[in-house]
């Protein structure tokens, strides 16, 4: 058994910077050992601890599917001496993986069913996850129709650029790009808030429809009341509170709310789980 203290040892194979302002960049990383890889069984919604030697570790979500064969990718915001100095760290260079850790999007409960995700900023990491996985050809008659919510304060802040326009001209995938304001006259997506995009372009909700948000808290804390006026359930919508991750197994007790360890009980919570739970998210 995989002692949980215990990091496997990666290579950082590519390096990409994601936003024109250089605070997010998405590292490939691949396992010394092939071994490895097959122990580090993910799902996605679930995160990971990025391991330093002699400077710490960061939780950070799973960015990559596990669709997606002999890599794991992490997009990472430098916002701390961790992830400043990962910021700094080249490829080929060699440091550690502690995980997969936490559960995932409940994938058995949403095959079948639509399927409304809702993304803002930087935590559009495991969001990416869940789309690749959806729209591999092994996977995506499995689900109904797929409706993508994105937006980001610019178009130089939007992570994965290339991949967006890609998911944008896809038939089988409904993708909604915005930005809070942009003077790019060639800007060909949408230009506003999330909540108002979500408000005219997702459809309304049935038993068969399912969302997944994640994004800051000011954005969740007005997209909620716009579910509500389209019918979801509040069991049907779908959470991670990722950002309250710290040693990541439970040990630490960081991350509790109430009786809750995010990183054991979640980080995936129903909006119907939240509201039983103290207001401390």
């Amino acid at each position: 058994m995989q002692n949980p203290y215990y990091p496997y040892p990666v290579r950082i194979d590519e390096i990409f910077t994601e936003t024109e302002d250089k605070t997010l960049k998405t590292f490939k990383f691949v396992f010394l050992d092939p071994e490895d890889e097959e122990r580090f069984a993910y799902q996605p919604g679930q995160f990971a601890e990025l391991s330093i030697p002699g400077m710490g570790e960061i939780p950070i979500g799973i960015a990559s599917s596990p669709t997606e064969k002999g890599f794991v990718k992490f997009t990472v915001f430098k916002t701390g001496k961790v992830t400043n100095y990962l910021h700094s760290m080249k490829e080929g260079d060699i440091m550690g993986i502690r995980g997969p850790l936490g559960n995932a999007f409940p994938w058995e409960t949403l095959e079948g069913k639509n399927i409304v995700i809702i993304g803002g900023g930087f935590a559009f990491t495991t969001l990416r996850s869940s789309i690749v996985h959806m729209i591999d050809p092994a996977n995506r008659e499995k689900f109904k129709d797929i409706h993508v919510i994105y937006g980001a304060r610019s178009p130089g802040m939007l992570l994965y650029k290339d991949e967006l326009e890609s998911w944008a001209e896809r038939e089988d995938l409904n993708m909604h790009i915005t930005v809070d304001g942009t003077d790019d006259p060639d800007w060909k997506h949408h230009t506003g808030f999330v909540p108002a995009v979500t408000e005219q372009e997702s459809p309304n909700a049935d038993d068969d429809t399912y969302a997944i948000v994640c994004g800051p808290p000011i954005m969740i804390k007005f997209t909620q009341p716009v579910l509500d006026n389209l019918g979801f359930k509040h069991d049907h919508i779908l959470m991670s509170l990722e950002n309250r991750m710290k040693c990541g197994i439970g040990m630490c007790g960081h991350c509790n709310i109430g009786e809750k360890l995010v990183c054991k009980d979640g980080p995936v919570f129903t909006l119907a789980q939240l509201n039983e739970m103290p207001k401390e998210y």
